[in-house]
């Protein structure tokens, strides 16, 4: 998805000269439905059409090999390059400007505005939370917090749904300032510590911090731009991120998923210095010392009070751990690799996860997001063992993304349903939260 925003400005800088349209050939089993894949565009406000490939009859046929492939192809219909990988909008836009000026002289460039019809901005409307990507639950004070991405602010209510504050704008950009002026680009994973309010801003590619005694919101990590190399430690105003897609706190570190780099990074947020953590940068899915690790695109992040620090590797449909002692390690508790997913509970090595994307710590259990397959499920870190709890009969949840345990309650991030249910883990109820004041 990083290729997404570089595709969106060249889409800016050429409306009547280029003509995107998007391919999906899906890896996992579950992107392969339709109506997931219509969630899919409208969650990242796709503005050109795109074709369920779930055949791979397209893909075979350009024989493409990686995903993202970009493949050009002339006013004429005749395929002229092929790019493989990440391609930053800079280095687009100096293969596309020459290709446009060439056909222009040639006569054979046409011109015309592309106009599509949009079901996102019909659709946002129509619900309090748009697409919400994580929440977090303090029983203690009485409040949740949602990242109501698809709205791009933050929401704050009681546990019971009364709404307090509503932080941010609520038009994709990055502005800091008050509740009412600041803007984010589709926020997800929130942690809170000392009055303030950490955010994943993660289309801005950047850490916001919201005071909630000053009510002012602030950029404290990123540049706003997308990295395209690999960082060292340095200043967090001054270093660019990529994806940050969630954020925890432990003893004055900030943690952060940064889904972009396939790492685990860290903050002072005393010192304002950030660096990775764990990970190599290669996507893949092996274990050992923290920096030699490989992490596969990792979006969610529980910390067990007690030194180690959960967390789910997307692509490899993974829950693994990782040491926040500098001579850690990083363990895999079930996944196996890049392409083994599916639907299975068991131990180990038994256990098939589809895509999970978010994590909550509780009571010495790790509760998963398995969000591709739509459920909520249960891993005991001492066993390995993995129950589901929800989603598999009358509750139906569409992909849901977080989740946070507090006085015996889970909220989930219910995202594809544009929800917030409340699930009691002793009873096994659950009710779609009324948010009562937006």
């Amino acid at each position: 998805m990083h290729i997404l925003p570089q595709l969106r400005k060249l889409e800016e800088r050429y409306p009547e000269e280029l003509v995107v349209l998007g391919v999906h050939s899906a890896k996992f089993t579950a992107e392969q439905d339709t109506d997931a894949l219509r969630q899919a565009v409208l969650r990242y406000d796709i503005r050109h059409p795109v074709v369920n490939d779930r055949e791979f009859a397209v893909w075979q046929r350009y024989a493409a090999r990686a995903w993202p492939s970009l493949f050009f192809i002339d006013p004429d219909g005749m395929l002229i390059a092929k790019h493989e990988g990440e391609y930053r909008f800079e280095d687009l836009d100096s293969f596309v400007a020459p290709l446009i000026a060439e056909y222009e002289a040639k006569g054979s460039l046409r011109r015309s505005p592309n106009v599509w019809s949009l079901e996102r901005d019909r659709q946002a409307a129509e619900h309090d939370v748009a697409f919400p990507g994580k929440v977090l639950a303090d029983a203690a004070s009485d409040t949740l917090y949602i990242a109501d991405s698809g709205h791009h602010r933050v929401v704050i209510a009681s546990l019971d749904g009364d709404v307090q504050k509503v932080i941010g704008a609520g038009t994709p950009g990055m502005a800091d300032g008050d509740y009412q002026t600041a803007q984010f680009n589709n926020p997800q994973g929130i942690a809170v510590a000392d009055g303030m309010l950490y955010v994943a801003d993660k289309e801005n590619h950047a850490i916001r911090c919201i005071d909630l005694t000053t009510k002012q919101v602030t950029t404290v990590a990123g540049t706003g731009s997308i990295a395209m190399a690999r960082s060292a430690q340095g200043d967090a105003r001054e270093t660019p991120l990529r994806s940050p897609w969630d954020v925890e706190i432990a003893d004055g570190v900030l943690y952060i998923a940064m889904a972009g780099t396939h790492q685990l990074w860290s903050m002072d947020i005393k010192a304002g210095t950030l660096g990775p953590f764990a990970g190599n940068g290669r996507e893949s899915l092996s274990d050992g010392p923290l920096m030699e690790a490989e992490l596969a695109q990792p979006t969610g992040l529980a910390f067990d009070g007690d030194g180690k620090l959960y967390f789910v590797d997307s692509e490899t449909s993974s829950v693994r751990s990782a040491s926040t002692a500098p001579t850690g390690n990083v363990e895999t508790l079930v996944g196996t690799g890049l392409f083994d997913f599916g639907d299975r509970d068991g131990v180990g090595d038994r256990v098939l996860l589809q895509h999970p994307q978010g994590l909550s710590y509780a009571d010495g259990m790790v509760y998963v997001a398995d969000s591709y397959n739509n459920k909520i499920k249960r891993l005991n870190p001492a066993t390995k063992e993995v129950t589901t709890l929800f989603g598999e009969s009358e509750v139906q949840l569409f992909e849901p993304s977080g989740a946070s345990v507090a006085g015996g309650k889970m909220y989930i991030a219910d995202t594809n349903n544009h929800a917030i249910r409340v699930a009691d883990l002793d009873s096994g109820d659950v009710v779609t939260l009324e948010l009562r004041g937006l």
